[in-house]
């Protein structure tokens, strides 16, 4: 069995796109989207598009809740987006599941951990700010029970847009990297291959070029200036502003 994942894809119609194409090229017998659908700005009505189309959201993002009106703030934003996606959108984020098992319950599937969209499973934030490696034991709270003695045997996430792989009790906690907004300085769409053979599953990260100028392009020419620009510093793989 082989399962395609895909994470962030943040209103990124452009890096979509590729991500989709080498998907195809895969032949995935499923495909999960973890959510973090279209809060973004290079075009997230065809982002969306695509995305019902080819790769639904599995479970819903931090701003997917954001988008279906489960937490405030960013006013401007959400309805900037919301104008630029179908009416229905936001009821059908808001009924999506925080968490997913998938193959049987060795696969569960997430955007930030099992037990919320908006906390980091495989990092940890001091209170200075700074971030580190999640510690063994906080990983095992954060899978929330999700364990190898249970049939648990890989745990997906994103929402930290960084691609992390580690081993805990013997469930591989993989984050697959974003679609969109890359933090590494390297502006390549990401997602993930997990591949089963003798009961075994095995991850690969993937990674795809796509025209990143023509996305900051349609930002900077078609979503509010400040909205426009500040997608456009995102795209180019750095750390967020």
């Amino acid at each position: 069995m082989r399962i395609a994942v895909l994470s962030d894809v943040h209103g990124n119609a452009f890096a979509l796109r590729a991500v989709l194409d080498d998907i195809r090229a895969a032949s995935p017998d499923l495909i999960l989207n973890l959510g973090d659908t279209v809060w973004g700005a290079a075009d997230p009505g065809a982002a969306w598009a695509l995305q019902a189309e080819f790769a639904p959201p599995s479970v819903r993002g931090n701003t997917d809740e954001r988008v279906a009106g489960l937490r405030d703030g960013k006013e401007d934003m959400r309805t900037w987006v919301r104008s630029q996606v179908p009416d229905s959108l936001p009821a059908q984020l808001a009924a999506l599941p925080v968490r997913l098992d998938v193959a049987g319950g060795e696969v569960r599937a997430a955007h930030g951990s099992p037990r919320s969209a908006w906390e980091d499973l495989m990092l940890t934030e001091s209170p200075a700010g700074r971030t580190r490696p999640a510690r063994f034991a906080e990983l095992r709270e954060r899978l929330d029970g999700f364990t190898a003695d249970g049939g648990g045997q890989v745990c997906v996430v994103g929402h930290t847009h960084r691609e992390m792989l580690a081993v805990v009790d013997g469930v591989t906690v993989m984050n697959v990297g974003p679609v969109s907004r890359q933090k590494d300085g390297l502006p390549l769409a990401r997602w993930a291959l997990l591949t089963r053979r003798d009961g075994q599953w095995t991850p690969e990260f993937r990674r795809t070029q796509y025209d990143v100028a023509a996305a900051a392009a349609w930002a900077r020419a078609h979503a509010p200036q400040r909205v426009g620009d500040l997608e456009a510093a995102w795209l180019t793989g750095g750390r967020e502003p």
